[in-house]
């Protein structure tokens, strides 16, 4: 190849059968597969098995959306997009937290889709001294490229676990003395809030907010103030809002 000649498709585009069997038999870190629909049976079976049995989601996709996304090259029905980096899992997070002596600070993002809102939410932790941020496998863009390019490289250094059930996951988190703070409408002032004690920040999605069902999970619902005509902030702005509060009343 040309020094000049450029890739048909991103380093983290894997398309075929054989590439993505490979990259999995290798334990690549993969954020998601693609497959085309209607396409189960035979060999795909196989490689969906596998795939499941490595904890990555498996998304159905029009064949011309996977050629798209691998320009055009021969993808054989199934795509593999690979994660910026591996994850990790919320022991790690808390055990992070109990060896710098500190009470843990966790951000769980609810259904985030923009890769840029995920990476400024990456930035926003690891600036602030989180120990971590959690997605959800499904409804969630994952550790893309993308996110690791919006991070400014924060990638690098705030670990990242997802999650089957955000849901299970809050009741898991109480369960180890986790306080569960919600950013939404209607709560009390985001001051007033006490993040001096094992927190677990939750940030709703761009569209929709935070989900009825982890909503009501949570043990205190904060709320910005909001002075002008739009009646919602940025997901990625609040998390960075609360996480410098948190940061600020720890000293």
């Amino acid at each position: 190849m040309e020094h000049n000649e450029k890739q048909p498709y991103g380093s983290d585009i894997i398309p075929g059968r054989n590439s993505v069997a490979e990259a999995l038999r290798s334990g690549r870190a993969i954020d998601c597969l693609y497959v085309a629909q209607g396409q189960r049976t035979g060999p795909m079976a196989v490689l969906l098995a596998k795939a499941r049995q490595a904890g990555v989601p498996i998304k159905e996709a029009d064949p011309r959306k996977l050629s798209h996304m691998c320009n055009g090259a021969n993808h054989q029905g199934v795509v593999a997009v690979a994660a910026a980096k591996e994850f990790s899992t919320v022991e790690d997070m808390l055990a992070l937290a109990e060896s710098r002596g500190e009470p843990p600070l966790l951000l769980l993002c609810d259904g985030l889709e923009d890769p840029h809102n995920l990476g400024a939410v990456l930035r926003a932790a690891e600036c602030s001294g989180a120990h971590g941020v959690i997605i959800p496998k499904r409804r969630s863009v994952g550790l893309t490229y993308a996110v690791s390019k919006a991070s400014a490289g924060a990638v690098e250094y705030v670990p990242v676990a997802r999650v089957q059930n955000m849901a299970a996951l809050i009741d898991q988190l109480k369960d180890q003395g986790l306080w569960i703070f919600a950013a939404d409408m209607d709560g009390q002032p985001w001051h007033q809030a006490d993040f001096t004690r094992p927190a677990a920040i939750l940030i709703g999605s761009e569209g929709r907010g935070v989900g009825r069902l982890v909503k009501e999970k949570a043990d205190f619902v904060v709320s910005l103030p909001m002075r002008g005509k739009v009646n919602s902030l940025n997901a990625s702005v609040a998390a960075g809002i609360l996480c410098y509060e948190a940061l600020r009343q720890r000293g």
